[in-house]
């Protein structure tokens, strides 16, 4: 291991290298080194033509010159392979712009394509993905027309034994740039000040058994051996290049220049400390999912309005299910906004690819995912809009691999005038954009591929609640105050099924006070 500068590091990465680059959302990105890399091609054109691998790209939700917003540079990347890219739009109107091809996996593929680079395996084998865009009998994870252009298989559909999976080829990687808290002067890797334990050992793995480098950012170096052993995560063995950052390259997150010890897990705050959600439709939606919760239950909560979950159980002083993300903090109160990934006073943390190994077998008993648009079959997406891709995340692998799918969003998009109190909804003004519509843009989720497994499905909006039956989605719930033709049918772009005996939301859901959900929950068999 040698101790470099991020000039001289950026000046070791060649041409049409791919280059696997770490961090999640708001956390983890060696930020010194893209900015290094960045600098290097403006000044002399190098490295150019990179294929980028990664999983959640890092940002902060806004064009603000942060983790991969960096490398917008036209000519530094080539290609894009990742699993999400809302929090760095910068990329992601790259993509939608055709200036790069991109493919776009599920994130859990991403991890295990990680693991079967560094063990040398053929790839990766897998349901997930069947019936959505990734399937190769769709768009085979092709973002852009550059991307079906350049020719490129990343998955495949084959026969296992009478049954159809996908496949998704391992390809070398050729370097890393990763970040952890403390190396030591032999180059062993620890992460205590990280909130989240993400799929940087898996990057080292794949690039030092590809024969790349591996670059790794820190916050400082410690004496040799200083380290305790089980606070190693990456030995030095695996270590090329280590980087000493600048502190304001060295950020805990995106969301506040602050370090939170709560999020690493260092100290444990009081949970009354955590201010309840301000009761809007975001909070009506998020204490509708949480009605579903029942003892016993570990469940899973995506970023936007079903992160909110959390914030109603800790309100409600729910105590005995299990929060999980997909970032790999189970339990404690998951952060909103900007910070979402990290939970405060998480018991335990495991890494990306661990997560996806308890996900992708059944692990989960229920999910709560959000949703963009909603078609008459009952398929969701969340993953590109006209020329905007986003790309999918844990998305698919959670809702594919998960009993009970709940989707949850405000019915309509853009501005609204929703008054919320006194135990009904009265709706002003209704936002121009239609959410359910005859045919989603893009399948993140296969309604299909539901009802093949069995899986219960609800669509749970601020003013109604829909079900998924073999016919389509059928109405199930109207609000108190909502108007079913004027605020529900009139709003939507194709007529749904209304259950026989329609029922009214809990008017609860609706008032200031603390609904007391947590004297509901039953005991019943979880399946």
């Amino acid at each position: 291991m040698k101790i470099i500068t991020a000039q001289e590091a950026a000046g070791l990465i060649a041409d049409g290298s791919t280059v696997a680059i770490g961090g999640f959302g708001a956390y983890g990105c060696p930020d010194q080194l893209l900015d290094a890399v960045v600098q290097r091609h403006r000044t002399c054109g190098h490295p150019a033509a990179l294929t980028v691998f990664t999983g959640i790209g890092t940002g902060n939700n806004t064009d603000d010159n942060v983790g991969l917003n960096r490398l917008c540079d036209d000519g530094l990347m080539e290609t894009l392979i990742a699993a999400h890219l809302a929090n760095c739009p910068k990329i992601g109107r790259m993509v939608g712009e055709n200036r790069l091809a991109a493919y776009v996996l599920p994130l859990g593929v991403v991890a295990h394509l990680l693991r079967a680079i560094a063990g040398k395996q053929p790839g990766v084998l897998t349901h997930v993905g069947l019936g959505t865009f990734a399937d190769a009998t769709q768009d085979a994870c092709r973002a852009n027309d550059r991307a079906r252009a350049q020719g490129r298989t990343v998955v495949e559909r084959i026969d296992v034994g009478g049954k159809q999976q996908l496949f998704y080829p391992a390809f070398p990687v050729d370097a890393c740039l990763i970040r952890a808290t403390y190396a030591d002067e032999d180059g062993c890797l620890s992460f205590d000040h990280e909130a989240l334990t993400g799929l940087e050992l898996e990057m080292a793995l794949a690039v030092h058994n590809s024969g790349g480098k591996v670059f790794a950012q820190v916050e400082d170096v410690v004496a040799r051996g200083s380290l305790h052993p089980k606070k190693v995560r990456i030995h030095h063995t695996l270590v090329d290049y280590v980087i000493k950052a600048s502190p304001e390259f060295h950020t805990q997150s995106y969301a506040t220049p602050r370090y939170r010890p709560e999020l690493s897990g260092e100290i444990r705050i009081p949970t009354a400390a955590i201010e309840p959600l301000p009761l809007d439709i975001r909070k009506v939606i998020a204490r509708r999912g949480a009605m579903e919760l029942r003892d016993g239950m570990v469940i899973n909560l995506g970023i936007g309005i079903p992160s909110g979950v959390g914030a109603v159980a800790n309100e409600e002083g729910i105590a005995h299910t299990t929060l999980s993300l997909e970032s790999g903090p189970i339990g404690g109160v998951p952060v909103a906004g900007v910070g979402f990934a990290a939970a405060v006073n998480p018991q335990s943390i495991m890494s990306l690819s661990e997560t996806f190994d308890f996900y992708d077998g059944g692990g989960l008993n229920m999910t709560c995912l959000g949703a963009a648009e909603i078609d008459r079959n009952g398929n969701v997406n969340v993953s590109s809009f006209n020329r905007r891709c986003t790309g999918p995340g844990g998305f698919i692998n959670i809702s594919q691999s998960t009993p009970k799918v709940y989707f949850m969003c405000a019915f309509t998009a853009g501005k609204t005038e929703i008054q919320v109190g006194d135990g009904k909804l009265s709706i002003r003004k209704d936002g121009a954009g239609v959410k359910f519509v005859e045919k989603v843009q893009q399948v993140t989720f296969s309604a299909d591929y539901a009802r093949q497994t069995g899986q219960e499905v609800l669509y749970i909006t601020e003013r109604a609640v829909f079900r998924l039956t073999d016919g389509g989605i059928q109405l199930v719930e109207l609000a108190p105050g909502a108007d079913l033709q004027r605020d529900v049918l009139d709003q939507m772009g194709f007529r749904p099924l209304i259950a026989p005996e329609l029922r009214t939301m809990d008017s609860r859901l609706f008032q200031e006070r603390p609904m007391g959900i947590k004297f509901e929950n039953s005991k019943e068999e979880l399946s």
